[in-house]
Formats: C-alpha cells, sequence, structure tokens
C-alpha cells in the first residue's frame, strides 16, 4: 500500500450578495434568502458520497470558501462543522479556515463561527480606496474593511488573512503602495497579495478598464515587496505573504500536491487512492441541480504521463525548495523517469539541485512556462 499524502477539506458556500465584475470563481448573486440548512444538509450528503475517497485519513486543514461563505449563519455553520467531524476524523491542531467579505462581518456572528472551530479568517479587503472599491463592484468601504481586520485581532483567531490587488483599474504606484500600507498598519499574520487579471466571462473581459502596463505593474510590485519585507513579512508562494510561522496550511498542501476532498457547487477534489491511482473530482456547478442532489459533475483518473507536469506545476508555485522524494511519494514515478528534463531545467538555469531539494530560481520564477513546459507529456 502506497503512502498517502495529507489530505484537506474544501467546503464551497456558493452566494454573494452580487457579482463582482472581475470575479470569475464559481459564485452566484443571491435572489432571496440563503438556504442555510438545505445547504448544509446537501454538503454532508455530498461528503458522505466521497468518504470512500479518502482512505480513513484523518483532515489536517479544512476551508471554506466561496462566495461569501460568512452569508452562512452561524448556526448552519456549526451544524456543518459537526457534520464534518462525525463523519472525518479532523486533526485537533486542523487549520480552519473561512472567507469572509467585510460588508457581511458582524463580531456576534463572528463569535459564533469561532465557536463552530473557524480558527482563521480570510478577509476579501481588495483596496482600502473607496473609489477603486465601488469600481471593483465590492460592497464594502474602507471603513467596514479596517473593522474587519479589528475584529479578527480582537477575537484572537489563531491567524486572518487579508486579501489586497494590485494592478487596479487606472490605478497609479502611490495609490498601490497606500492600499499595501495601510494593510500592513492593520498587522494581519498573513497577505494575499495579488494582481488583478482580466479573466474570460467576466464583465471586465466584455468591457475591459483600463489597468496599469507592464512596466507600472513591474515597479508596483517591486517596491511593494520592499514594503512587506521591510515589515517582517516573508513571500512564499507567488501572492502570498506571511509573518514567520503564519504561512496557510491549506494553501501549503495544495501547491505541495497533497490531496484535497472537494465538497459544495463545483468544487474540486484531487484523491489519492491506496492503489496509487490518483482521481480529479469536479462537483456540479450550479446550486439548483446540486441542491437536487446530483454531486459528481466529473471524476477522472490522472494518467501517469500527466503527472510531472502536474507535480511541478504547483511544487514551483511555492519558493521554499522541494525535497527530491516527495516526487516519488505523491506521483508514485521514480525520478529516473523525469531525469532528462530535470537535467535541461538545471542546464537553462531554472532549477537548482541539491542532494535532497530542487529549487525554482530567480530566472526560473521569470520563465516558469518554460520550465514547466519541460513536463509536459509528449
Amino acid at each position: 500500500m502506497r503512502k498517502l499524502p495529507p489530505l484537506s477539506l474544501y467546503l464551497h458556500i456558493p452566494w454573494c450578495v452580487q457579482k463582482c465584475p472581475y470575479c470569475d470563481f464559481n459564485s452566484h448573486a443571491l435572489k432571496g434568502e440563503v438556504p442555510h440548512d438545505d445547504y448544509v444538509a446537501h454538503l454532508l450528503a455530498d461528503l458522505d458520497a466521497d468518504l470512500h475517497l479518502t482512505a480513513g485519513r484523518t483532515v489536517e486543514t479544512i476551508f471554506i470558501g466561496g462566495g461569501t461563505p460568512s452569508l452562512l449563519s452561524s448556526e448552519a455553520m456549526q451544524n456543518l462543522l459537526d457534520g464534518v467531524r462525525a463523519r472525518l476524523p479532523v486533526s485537533p491542531t486542523a487549520e480552519i479556515t473561512m472567507e469572509a467579505n467585510p460588508g457581511t462581518v458582524e463580531a456576534d456572528r463572528f463569535s459564533g463561527y469561532q465557536r463552530a472551530g473557524v480558527n482563521r479568517i480570510s478577509i476579501g479587503v481588495q483596496s482600502f480606496s473607496a473609489e477603486k472599491l465601488e469600481r471593483l463592484g465590492r460592497i464594502h468601504g474602507p471603513d467596514e474593511a479596517m473593522r474587519a481586520a479589528h475584529l479578527a485581532t480582537n477575537l484572537g483567531l489563531r491567524s486572518f488573512n487579508l486579501d489586497l490587488m494590485h494592478g487596479l483599474p487606472n490605478q497609479t504606484l502611490e495609490e498601490a503602495l497606500d492600499d499595501l500600507r495601510q494593510a500592513i498598519a492593520l498587522n494581519p499574520p498573513h497577505l494575499s497579495w495579488y494582481q488583478l487579471t482580466i479573466e474570460p466571462n467576466t464583465m471586465f473581459a466584455y468591457k475591459t478598464p483600463v489597468l496599469p502596463d507592464d512596466d507600472a505593474l513591474w515597479d508596483i510590485f517591486e517596491q511593494g515587496d520592499k514594503l512587506l519585507t521591510a515589515a517582517d513579512y516573508q513571500q512564499y508562494e507567488t501572492s502570498a505573504y506571511a509573518k514567520p510561522g503564519y504561512q496557510c496550511q491549506h494553501n501549503l498542501n495544495y501547491w505541495r500536491f497533497g490531496d484535497y476532498l472537494g465538497v459544495g457547487c463545483g468544487a474540486h477534489g484531487k484523491l489519492t487512492q491506496p492503489d496509487g491511482r490518483i482521481l480529479r473530482t469536479v462537483k456540479v456547478k450550479h446550486p439548483r441541480g446540486y441542491m437536487q442532489g446530483r454531486y459528481m459533475d466529473k471524476q477522472h483518473e490522472v494518467e501517469s504521463k500527466e503527472l510531472p507536469f502536474e507535480f511541478f506545476m504547483n511544487r514551483f508555485r511555492l519558493l521554499e525548495a522541494a525535497p527530491r522524494e516527495e516526487f516519488a511519494i505523491y506521483t508514485g514515478l521514480e525520478e529516473s523517469s523525469v531525469r532528462a528534463q530535470i537535467d535541461e531545467a538545471i542546464a537553462k538555469e531554472y532549477m537548482v539541485e541539491t542532494a535532497t531539494h530542487w529549487q525554482i530560481t530567480e530566472k526560473g520564477k521569470l520563465f516558469l512556462n518554460s520550465l514547466l513546459e519541460l513536463f509536459l507529456a509528449d
């Protein structure tokens, strides 16, 4: 029997108050009330149907994403997490993260989420500029964002994250850095700082705003990175910074090519089986179909020839060195199967190798697509 990677659980709550024009996540503008109890019942039934894929492993992290999970009542969250714990062994030290929008953050409700087991929240601030927030279609203002961060601090959670975007419509360098300074002043243990990109099938794709050019974006990143580093934030992933010891454990498991069970509308999963097969699952996207009891949309086995690309595509998103032994543990393949590609990547100075680890170089980060193409199946 093969050694199986760590297991995480992702739970998707699909509703938002309104759809943001840049968002390509599986989220749906709310019409009427959230069906709290009904949806939780379907999440747990979906989980029941997939339990056989977990091989009895303990869940190390839980991430409740959306949509806007903080639209779910604290009572429904309690029922959901109680239901999860009744079905799966959950580590007593599990990181349990919930995404929240500042406009839906309320002290009483958040105390309820904390009692249910949530010990980390990720707050979607995006910007501290009222003008930029309006342009992004956000329902909150700067004051609500700051209030939510203060609330997260005072709750005494294990950690919290602020989501912040840069490269916004007509954003200047100084505006981007001002957003970052205000976020740093709130002292979150974790900061996700990512560039706005125009995704297909979004409102911004149909009516594209004027965004900063590549030179301006580079200046924003370079100076912003210096600000973050000076404030004791360490970049550990392409768009994530954390104070020492506060990296998001759920995301680390994802990028290390660990396993995750995806439950809820449109949720994706990756599950290694004891016989070595790696299954990918996708759940039904629309709440209407999902809440009729149709959960699994697609399931397929990843072919062996695709595994090197999938492994390195995830692993090289992280800036940490990758233990060489994990390639065989997580893919079931021998290192010799990618030896030629590794040697070529080293020759091109995309990565370096020690007796125990692989490390992407600065050049490799700049030419990441070229590096990954070496591992594409023929």
